[in-house]
């Protein structure tokens, strides 16, 4: 309770999510729903202290820790109190059934993870409790459960149970009497994990995940128990388009209560950024904001030593701001920093109503290189020099769930967000596509000539000519794409680009990869063969319809020197 008020009264150094989530504690206190019964989180945390011992490191007097008791820290005890403390009111129904806990490395996340793990297994043994430790790479959760297994030896009790620590199995099993425990650590493989049955799972380094089906299929494990609980516990990545990042968005808008999901807790540990969202990385401040350990497992003076290192040394600095500010940092390749357009985007709010009734010219371009995978569509047009992208994407229900699970594609949330259509055929239809075209001109908009590549869809070309639009044929040469892409690319930088939030097309952004020639031309690609760009393509084809004709009415030039 302390650590919950000295927080939110501002007695103590913390980050804008921090602030939130221990008002959410106070405020579920509140909460007639709820019942706190400290019971359980008390009997998991005297289990931890009383049992368990450090198996290596040092204080920050250089006192060796080895064989010391291992002492929870504030905050790590308010994880506990939240997670077993709160009960739908009348009942023996825990609240939380799943949790996110973001923290920095060094943090002491790993052997929390073990103790933690121990201490639930003897909570739940009535239960038959059976509790997976899920890394990306077994030797990430292997880590968990040598530290385990240290100390049921330090104990005395590793003989009064059934240890497996071989190359096929890394498992501790045993009966108890009144119930039993069984604790395994596993490499995420959804290809072999179908079977599993748990009430508690904890997967580590979540931002090591390459798929959301890793941590899914662990998940679904458990849907034969009642007070079960996922736990997902991460450090920052590089990867914006990654599940853990999308699972970092959601619990930020879980803290700022712009999404409401009462079984689900969220700790989030790093530092705050300014408006332009950058992190004042060498502030001792932020470095306090972004480890809970700061002061006892993570040394001022080495903390700041590293972001003086990380200034003066660029190279340095994508990962010190990932590790140790706990900041998603976009991957090297990325072209865009996709903060930009998201920040850009924030100054308008018009609706696709509103923009239909303005007086703007729009220019249309699609990407329609692959029928059996993503196809997209955009219109393109600029109002009081700010440039509107809006964009659409449609893709075959067949393929949807293999392409969503594989490489990881939102699809289906795109679809109930309206940015994607999924067409009930094994290959996209062209009529749908056409359908959109003819539906945004009926909504209002002026569509003065729609931009593509005929030789990648004449029946889309012929469908289009025969609706009454003005077909562009645009060749997918690099040269004359590059306008299009600089045009974007700025009006982005200035806080002129509109692209109405789309998910799709934001998604796409992030993964271009671009390589500027001789001739300031630019040339690019997706970043991974199993991304996709093709909502960003589209967008590039109707942009340059647009400047085609800016160039006719004899303004192109003029842009394009300024």
């Amino acid at each position: 309770m302390e650590y919950a008020n000295s927080i939110v009264e501002g007695r103590k150094i913390a980050n804008k999510e921090t602030i939130q989530m221990c008002q959410r504690f106070l405020d579920d206190l509140e909460n007639p729903e709820y019942e706190f019964k400290p019971k359980d989180a008390e009997f998991v945390i005297g289990i931890i202290q009383k049992t368990f011992v450090h198996d290596k490191g040092e204080k920050l007097d250089g006192t060796p820790l080895r064989g010391l008791p291992f002492i929870l820290e504030p905050w790590q005890m308010f994880i506990i109190y939240n997670l077993l403390g709160f009960f739908i009111k009348g009942t023996i129904i825990r609240r939380y059934k799943e949790a996110f806990i973001y923290l920095p490395r060094k943090n002491g996340k790993t052997r929390f993870v073990a103790a933690l793990s121990w201490a639930l297994a003897l909570l739940e043994r009535r239960s038959g409790s059976t509790i997976y430790i899920v890394g990306a790479a077994l030797r990430q959760a292997k880590q968990a459960f040598d530290f385990i297994n240290f100390n049921l030896n330090q104990m005395g009790e590793a003989d009064n149970f059934r240890v497996l620590a071989n190359n096929q199995e890394s498992s501790i099993s045993g009966d108890l009497g009144d119930g039993s425990l069984h604790i395994e650590a596993l490499a995420a493989n959804p290809d072999k994990q179908d079977s599993l049955n748990c009430n508690i799972a904890i997967a580590d380094e979540l931002h090591a995940y390459k798929k959301a089906t890793q941590y899914n299929v662990i998940k679904e494990a458990m849907k034969a128990y009642t007070n079960k609980l996922m736990i997902g516990i991460t450090t920052a990545g590089d990867n914006q388009n990654s599940f853990c990042y999308n699972r970092l968005v959601y619990c930020q808008k879980i803290l700022s209560r712009s999404v409401k999901d009462e079984a689900y807790f969220v700790f989030i540990a790093k530092a705050d950024e300014d408006a332009e969202g950058n992190v004042d990385y060498t502030n001792p401040i932020e470095h306090e904001k972004a480890n809970p350990n700061y002061g006892i497992t993570i040394r001022p003076e080495d903390i700041m030593n590293d972001a003086m290192q990380a200034q003066n040394d660029p190279q340095q600095r994508k990962d010190f701001l990932a590790k140790s500010m706990n900041k998603y940092t976009s991957a090297m390749q990325a072209w865009f920093n996709a903060d930009e357009f998201i920040r850009s985007n924030s100054n308008y709010t018009w609706t696709i109503e509103e923009l239909a009734k303005l007086p703007i010219e729009w220019f249309g371009g699609a990407d329609l290189s692959k029928r059996h995978d993503l196809t997209a569509t955009s219109l393109y047009g600029t109002y009081k020099d700010v440039d509107i992208a809006i964009t659409h994407a449609f893709f075959p229900i067949v393929a949807a769930h293999e392409k969503a699970d594989v490489d990881n594609i939102p699809l289906f949330g795109w679809q109930d967000d309206g940015w994607l259509t999924m067409s009930n055929n094994p290959i996209v239809d062209y009529q749908e596509v056409i359908r959109w075209f003819i539906d945004m001109k009926k909504k209002g908009f002026k569509i003065k000539q729609v931009g593509f590549d005929k030789k990648f869809g004449r029946e889309f070309f012929l469908g289009m000519k025969k609706a009454g639009f003005r077909i562009e044929d645009t060749p997918q040469y690099f040269h004359l794409k590059s306008e299009g892409f600089r045009r974007i690319e700025t009006k982005a930088k200035d806080g002129k680009f509109y692209y109405l939030g789309s998910e799709a097309f934001l998604y796409c952004l992030e993964n271009v990869r671009a390589i500027e020639q001789t001739d300031d031309a630019i040339k690019y690609e997706k970043v991974l063969d199993t991304q996709r760009i093709d909502v960003f393509d589209a967008a590039v084809f109707s942009a340059m319809q647009m400047l085609k004709n800016l160039e006719k009415a004899g303004t192109a030039t003029q842009w394009l020197n300024s």
